[in-house]
């Protein structure tokens, strides 16, 4: 049996299909979906929709500190306990360092990943169409994050 992705996936391969294959929204797709009956709608837990809307504006909230800095306030840090992966929250000012410390690095490496899965879409895309002159995406972000906090006044958000 397909997992949920997977049906989820197949949704949105044959919404595609029947719509010409032309850009679209998840939510036209999962529509569609439902009406043709190839997925249902799901029962919602309140408190798991109330927690995911909680992260999310833990994540946007931002301070300034004495210099004009901006700067998120709550930071995530994943922890695994019997087994059970759970997502921690603190704040910034209050957090242990070791908490901060696996926040910072946990970031670091979700931004190293979505830049190797980039670097391989890019590739299999240019690839796939021998014909254009390709795209090229550079990786090494120290001016970009230079120019960006210079632009900010070092109020970088």
């Amino acid at each position: 049996m397909a997992s949920y992705d997977e049906q989820l996936q197949n949704v949105w391969h044959e919404y595609e299909k029947e719509k010409g294959f032309i850009p679209a929204t998840s939510k036209d797709a999962v529509r569609w979906g439902v009406e043709r009956g190839m997925i249902e709608m799901p029962e919602i837990d309140p408190f798991d929709e109330l927690s995911k809307d909680m992260s999310r504006a833990l994540r946007e909230e931002y301070g300034t500190d004495r210099y004009g800095r901006r700067y998120r306030k709550n930071h995530a840090g994943r922890v695994t306990k019997a087994g059970v992966q759970h997502t921690m929250w603190a704040i910034m000012g209050n957090a242990p360092l070791d908490h901060m410390r696996k926040a910072f690095v946990q970031r670091r490496e979700q931004i190293v990943g979505d830049c190797v899965q980039l670097a391989t879409d890019v590739e299999v895309y240019n690839d796939m169409n021998p014909e254009q002159e390709g795209v090229q995406i550079p990786f090494d972000f120290t001016d970009d994050v230079d120019e960006r906090l210079l632009f900010d006044g070092g109020k970088a958000a």
